[in-house]
């Protein structure tokens, strides 16, 4: 039989579903690494139960990983999937609905035991359901019996050997996909020492996975795609919570000062202190303190020191912060303030995403006690406002607020990493010792006091958190002086340079501007980029700066319109705009622990030009 040449795509989206122990994250990181490395642009969605040990084969304990991947730029992890590949019952059950029909659905016989449809509360085997084959591409392999036979004369028992299954699945989309077995048990090897029993087994499931596909009808499954044109440079796979921790340590080294990270772990911020932790070698300094308050107060103490302090959390912890950022407001000390955003309130959904921690970012903390508040809007992103936000901690001595959330945390995209020339130079308004007295609260011309590092003689002084004395710092308790550094410190934030708002795809002027802000980018920018295709009048604008805000916001939505603000929310950018602008906006919100999809937003903008979507 002639072989049929893999047929080309532009993009492709799968879905890595089963139970948490299947390896089911690692599988997608080793697949979204693989593709990096292809050249392909790509996006991708982490989601996992919050249980360290989720409920086996249950549908609430399923583990899942989506990666959108192509020749052409990539934006979100995509909606329906092109290749579903579930090891259970209950992975079957929760994903099928987001697999597109005639798409291809791989699964592990084995996992679909009378046992395994009791967990899942199944009453009938779903593979014995006939719309199955009529609306997919079925293809059933008992995958975990297939791995114990390819590591039949490894060590171990058979249940060890099962868990290498993983990587035979792995196989199997790197041979559907037309990627280089080579490649892929290089990366095998990145992750497990070669020559172990560890690496041994999952390069063979590997190769057994792949060597699997030849024996495949070649043309109903094989696929292959192109490099994307990016921008020509080094690239990398690199996830939100990794780009923000370098982001940290580019910002410490141009401004030559040691980076401190005193954090509490709490999902899914943990990663930050997990990266730096391994980075000693850059003199940065990581602290898991006992409690929250601990966490903060020992950054804020590694700020008075001299250090680019930072601490880190989620919105329960950043909760029990808040008297510390109230503390590093009053002192005037720089502090990185990162708050990667989880479905609340209280426990929450420790695993998913949300933005609704912008009211806490802007107002959570007793007393008048502004600071700047920043949001990037993809992983890469995740670098650069780390490193600005360090620069404006460091430059204008004050608390600065990080809102990224699980979404971008865990999601990657290729990221070109800058060359250190590459990035801005950052200089921290140092206090000098002279014959005049020090006064700690004299500022520049931008409201900026001076930083004066313990140990340099003469510039002894007190801090503290009562209200301080204008110029000297001491303690006060007068009304005007109080209402006067009210009113400076407040002044000092909105002193903070932001770059004006941009139209960002999309005309000038139009009939809808869609304004979003943190991850939401990669919905807005899909959806708006298929309306204008279509020829309508639609506009997209991201705010990364949300306190203070572009002058130039009022100007901007003067030109349009309509102005919908999507949130992962119940619309808190959409009343914090209400506060500084008459302009009518149309909320468009989500709470579901779940990123939008980028045709929910069409939806709504079809629905607000009164427009029905083609045929």
């Amino acid at each position: 039989m002639t072989k049929q040449p893999p047929k080309i795509l532009e993009r492709a989206t799968i879905l890595f579903a089963g139970d948490s122990g299947d390896g089911i994250q690692l599988t997608g990181f080793q697949f979204s690494q693989n593709t990096a490395l292809e050249g392909q642009d790509l996006s991708t969605f982490p989601d996992f139960p919050a249980e360290i040990r989720a409920p086996i084969g249950t549908v609430s304990g399923v583990s899942g990983f989506r990666i959108n991947f192509g020749s052409q730029r990539i934006f979100t992890p995509g909606s329906l999937v092109d290749a579903l590949v579930a090891f259970n019952a209950a992975a079957l059950t929760k994903n099928i609905d987001q697999l597109r029909k005639g798409g291809i659905l791989i699964v592990d016989e084995a996992g679909f035991s009378r046992r395994s449809l009791e967990l899942a509360k199944l009453s009938t085997n779903p593979l014995d359901d006939p719309s199955l084959e009529e609306n997919y591409k079925l293809l059933r392999f008992d995958l975990t019996q297939m791995t114990k036979e390819a590591l039949i004369d490894i060590p171990g028992n058979p249940r060890e050997k099962a868990r290498s299954k993983n990587f035979l699945a792995l196989g199997l989309i790197y041979w559907m996909y037309s990627r280089s077995l080579e490649q892929g048990e290089n990366l095998v090897a990145d992750k497990f020492k070669r020559g172990s029993e560890a690496f041994e087994a999952n390069v063979r499931a590997l190769r057994a996975g792949f060597h699997l596909g030849e024996t495949i009808e070649e043309s109903a499954v094989r696929f292959r795609l192109d490099s994307a044109h990016l921008e020509p440079g080094k690239y990398r796979s690199i996830m939100g919570n990794q780009a923000l921790a370098l982001g940290l340590i580019a910002a410490a080294r141009k401004a030559d000062r040691p980076l401190f990270y005193g954090s509490y772990p709490i999902t899914p911020a943990s990663d930050i202190l997990h990266e730096l932790s391994r980075q000693k070698h850059f003199g940065v300094r990581t602290f898991q303190a006992e409690d929250e308050i601990a966490a903060i107060t020992s950054a804020i103490g590694a700020a008075f020191g001299g250090a680019l302090a930072v601490t880190g959390s989620s919105g329960p912890g950043i909760a029990l912060k808040g008297e510390g950022l109230g503390l590093a407001v009053i002192l005037e000390l720089p502090l990185v303030v990162v708050n990667v955003q989880r479905g609340g309130p209280s426990t929450g959904l420790p695993t998913k995403t949300e933005q609704s921690d912008l009211n806490q970012a802007l107002f959570g903390r007793n007393g008048e006690a502004p600071m700047p508040v920043l949001a990037p809007r993809s992983p890469v992103d995740c670098f650069d406002i780390a490193f600005t936000a360090s620069k404006i901690a460091l430059e204008h001595m004050t608390p600065v607020m990080i809102l990224s959330d699980g979404f971008l945390a865990n999601g990657s995209q290729p990221w070109k990493f800058p060359a250190s020339s590459d990035l801005q130079s950052i200089h921290p308004p140092y206090a000098k010792a002279d014959d005049e007295q020090y006064l700690p609260y004299l500022r520049d011309e931008k409201g900026v006091r001076k930083w004066a590092i313990p140990g340099m003689p003469g510039l002894e002084h007190r801090v503290g958190g009562l209200e301080k004395e204008h110029n000297t710092g001491n303690v006060s308790y007068d009304p005007e002086n109080h209402q006067k550094m009210v009113n400076l410190r407040a002044q000092k934030v909105n002193a903070v340079p932001v770059p004006p708002l941009e139209i960002e795809w999309g005309e000038e002027n139009a009939e809808v501007l869609v304004l979003g802000w943190g991850s939401t980018f990669g919905a807005i920018r899909e959806a708006v980029i298929r309306l204008t295709a279509e020829g309508l009048s639609v506009s997209q604008a991201h705010l990364r700066y949300i306190h203070p805000l572009p002058s130039n916001l009022e100007e901007i939505f003067s030109r349009f319109t309509h102005i919908l603000i999507p949130e992962m929310n119940s619309g808190q950018l959409y009343g914090w705009l209400r506060m500084h602008t008459d302009r009518k906006m149309i909320p468009l919100n989500k709470v579901k622990g779940l990123p939008f999809a980028s045709e929910e937003i069409e939806e709504a903008i079809r629905t607000l030009l009164n427009h029905e979507p083609k045929i």
